[in-house]
């Protein structure tokens, strides 16, 4: 089975803890991925009366949602602070350890958070739990090619420094992979598929402080406990530099979206 006890989740609920109060100024890939969801929802023919919301950082989600005339919208996040400006009944929630009923909703929504869960086939199976018979479940989580110049940037530099190299980026789930996590998880009609967004940065340092509002920082358990040496972090720069320029200028960072989307029979 697919799992990976890599993510520290205390870590990542601090890394959003500390990113909430900036993140509008942040937040542009969570804005489009949550858009795009809306779109594909807007494309179904039917109703949805109670929607769930995992991992909200923020309102985004949810207004979007509210948009298609969805009334009972409940949203959750691992940080209580991400929840703050919601107008929606919130709930601090770790999707690993899901607290509804069964059969409490008829829709399930999570924009770019699933990418942070161990457990992803467990939570699967926790999520299509929840929904009742004829529910769907849609979601976004970043796939494997996401920051791949950033990861090999920092992994050159730091073997040509410190001649050796720490966890940079958290492990993550490619496409194949996830259609098939959700057949095993029950779901009817399975389908996942992929988006790549190009994000242009003045520089590595410009995407790193992104990530950081983002709150998508690392989270690893077996990440480096000490701060990265200044020698590593400037050899990374000038790599991501010279190898990964952007067309007009800056530098090009890739994220990989793969789309989920599967109902319970």
């Amino acid at each position: 089975s697919w799992k990976v006890v890599g993510e520290d989740s205390r870590s990542v609920r601090r890394h959003r803890e500390r990113a909430a109060a900036g993140f509008a100024a942040h937040s542009c890939l969570f804005d489009e991925s949550a858009h795009q969801l809306a779109d594909r929802l807007q494309d179904i023919k039917r109703s949805f009366d109670a929607a769930l919301v995992l991992g909200a950082h923020g309102s985004i989600m949810a207004t979007c949602l509210r948009r298609q005339c969805i009334s009972q919208i409940v949203i959750t996040d691992l940080s209580f602070k991400m929840l703050q400006s919601s107008e929606a009944p919130a709930v601090v929630v770790d999707e690993e350890l899901l607290p509804f009923a069964p059969q409490s909703f008829d829709l399930v929504v999570s924009n770019l958070s699933l990418h942070w869960v161990n457990d992803l086939p467990g939570a699967l199976i926790q999520i299509r739990n929840a929904l009742r018979p004829g529910g769907l479940f849609l979601a976004t989580l970043l796939g494997g090619q996401t920051l791949y110049e950033l990861g090999s940037c920092l992994m050159e530099a730091e073997l040509h420094v410190m001649d050796g190299i720490s966890p940079r980026l958290s492990p993550t789930v490619d496409l194949l992979t996830a259609s098939g996590l959700l057949q095993r998880a029950g779901y009817d009609l399975p389908v996942a598929d992929l988006e790549r967004v190009t994000l242009t940065y003045p520089d590595m340092f410009a995407l790193l402080r992104d990530l950081r509002g983002m709150g998508e920082t690392n989270a690893h358990q077996h990440r480096s406990r000490y701060s990265t040496r200044r020698e590593v972090m400037l050899e990374a720069g000038r790599l991501y530099q010279l190898r990964h320029p952007a067309p007009g200028g800056g530098i090009s960072a890739t994220f990989e979206l793969i789309f989920l989307h599967g109902w319970r029979k």
